[in-house]
């Protein structure tokens, strides 16, 4: 019998967990033995992305029956409400309008013009900057550009700007600053001429503790270099929503660049968000990686859910997270510039997806959001992908690789694709302890230290993980990887029946975060905390006396 919500939702959720017990009685390396075609069968093509899903506890009837699940839910009308600009964001009242920010074309709606307007105002700045136009107070050209922002000001554009180092102008050198540790701001104007610096605020309430605090202590910084107050606009510009705010701060109103509502934090980097982006890469690539998601965009508007690359990535987690009990999902790039792809995708899934209540309201009986982790290839190998292998945690994976590098060390490329390959081929196959021995054998180990080690060096395999390969790491293509993952938390949210557009859960931190550092300001610490809280207060308090 149906055992929560969703399984009571759909009609063929007894089918899939039947399905469910007949596959997880096979090896996956079985599946491959008995159709030799099955790689071709289960994989993906669009916008420059290959998505190889084969090796996971899938066939073509547990597809099918996930397809109708995803058409009960009518993730096709999901999608054509999101791009129709419907208030999908229930709670808040508002569209999720993230890819009007990549539109390519004529503006077709009233957001189209206005990121077109912003577009070309952003453009004009960095061509100021990267002219050497753009003097600061001293009379010099910029020369270093810092980012102050945090969550989605910071992690996206962050992410990009390391991951297409290769497309770097080197007009200006990009920094950024998000923690409210006032070491991060403090190391790095260490290395900095106040002169020479330009800062980007960018928060849309222009209220965000952590940069607030950041643009200020920038400020007192710029200041005690020798700046008057008037001479501030030379050395900041903002993106907010609140134009007041950053002009009482001393940004001259022309130089506060707009973020709307009908966009979330964590899906604006495409946004003027994005400024720090198009100072390190150009505008021209800047609207390549817009014109890439743009891509993946149409794909996901357009293509049939058993090839639609987000709708099926969203599925393969909604198929392990509701049938297999798993909580994780590991993200690997092998790719050195893409080594924070993992972080930014922590809050895109993690954020919108870490929820326990319906678009209703209603508290949910299932597994909603997993955990979102990992690192750059090679490195994770040497050090938790030992649980990958032989631990008891059964977790998706997200292998993602380019076919060729930009630099011209070809022999490290073939080894760091080696090792991506292998890795997923190892996870599938394992080694059993027949072979185990054999080997040991073969290397001519005694009998008593094969019985003593054969049991330690077991693989079990049948570990599931995807493979996404693009030809080159590009903008258009770091694009359509971007959006793809936008668009399978926007499945798995259709799917899950929440939204994924909201984030009430940060609120609460922030605001006993205020109360926390009202009673170390004043000492006095209230009465009705709890006695642990109360005790980490006074002791702070007591060692800065």
């Amino acid at each position: 019998m149906p055992n929560n919500a969703l399984a009571k939702t759909y009609s063929n959720w007894e089918n899939l967990e039947k399905l469910q017990a007949q596959i997880s009685k096979l090896h996956l390396s079985e599946l491959f033995e008995q159709d030799s075609t099955r790689a071709a069968r289960f994989s993906a093509s669009a916008a420059g992305l290959d998505l190889d899903f084969s090796k996971n506890h899938l066939s073509v009837d547990i597809l099918g029956e996930l397809v109708k699940l995803a058409e009960q839910a009518d993730l096709k009308g999901a999608i054509t409400r999101i791009f129709k600009g419907e208030h999908i964001n229930n709670t808040e009242d508002r569209p999720a309008l993230h890819a009007a920010l990549r539109h390519i074309g004529e503006p077709q709606t009233p957001e189209h013009k206005e990121v077109q307007e912003t577009l070309e105002r952003m453009g004009k700045l960095v061509a100021k900057v990267h002219s050497k136009e753009w003097k600061g107070f001293k009379g010099e050209a910029i020369t270093d550009v810092v980012n102050i922002g945090i969550g989605g000001s910071d992690l996206g554009p962050r992410m990009v700007t390391k991951a297409l180092t290769p497309y770097h102008t080197g007009h200006v050198n990009l920094h950024f600053i998000a923690n409210v540790d006032g070491a991060e701001i403090h190391d790095l104007t260490q290395g900095l001429n106040p002169a020479t610096t330009l800062f980007i605020v960018a928060s849309k309430s222009f209220s965000t503790q952590e940069t607030l605090e950041n643009a200020k202590t920038a400020r007192r910084w710029i200041l005690a270099g020798g700046c008057d107050e008037g001479d501030l606009p030379k050395h900041f510009v903002a993106i907010s929503s609140k134009v007041e705010k950053a002009v009482e701060f001393g940004i001259a109103a022309e130089n506060v660049y707009p973020i709307w509502d009908w966009v979330g934090g964590r899906y604006s980097l495409w946004s003027a968000i994005g400024l720090p982006i198009a100072f390190a890469i150009g505008m021209d690539n800047f609207n390549a990686l817009r014109a890439g998601a743009n891509a993946m965009d149409k794909h996901f508007a357009e293509a049939p859910l058993e090839k639609n690359i987000p709708a099926l990535m969203g599925l393969i987690v909604f198929w392990y997270t509701q049938f297999f009990d798993t909580t994780a999902q590991a993200v690997l790039p092998y790719a050195y510039h893409m080594q924070m792809l993992p972080a930014y995708l922590q809050q895109l899934e993690m954020e919108s997806n870490g929820k326990s209540v319906t678009r209703e309201g209603d508290r949910v009986d299932y597994s909603t959001g997993s955990i979102v982790w990992g690192t750059e290839g090679t490195n994770g190998q040497h050090s938790f992908h030992q649980l990958l292998h032989q631990g008891t945690v059964l977790m998706p994976i997200d292998f993602i690789a380019t076919l060729k590098a930009h630099h011209p060390i070809d022999h490290q490329h073939r080894l760091l694709f080696a090792n991506c390959v292998a890795q997923s081929q190892a996870l599938l196959t394992g080694r059993d302890l027949e072979t185990t021995k054999a080997e040991l054998r073969a290397s001519g180990t005694s009998e008593d230290e094969i019985d003593r080690l054969a049991e330690h060096k077991v693989h079990p395999g049948s570990r599931p993980s995807n493979t996404i390969l693009m030809e080159k790491l590009s903008p258009e293509t770091l694009g359509a990887l971007i959006a793809a993952y936008e668009h399978k938390v926007y499945t798995l949210g259709v799917l899950m029946n929440i939204n994924s557009f909201d984030q009430w859960g940060v609120e609460l931190g922030k605001l006993l975060g205020n109360h926390v550092n009202d009673a170390i300001e004043t000492t006095d610490v209230p009465g009705d905390w709890d006695s642990s809280t109360a005790r980490l207060v006074e002791r702070f308090c007591e060692a800065n006396k």
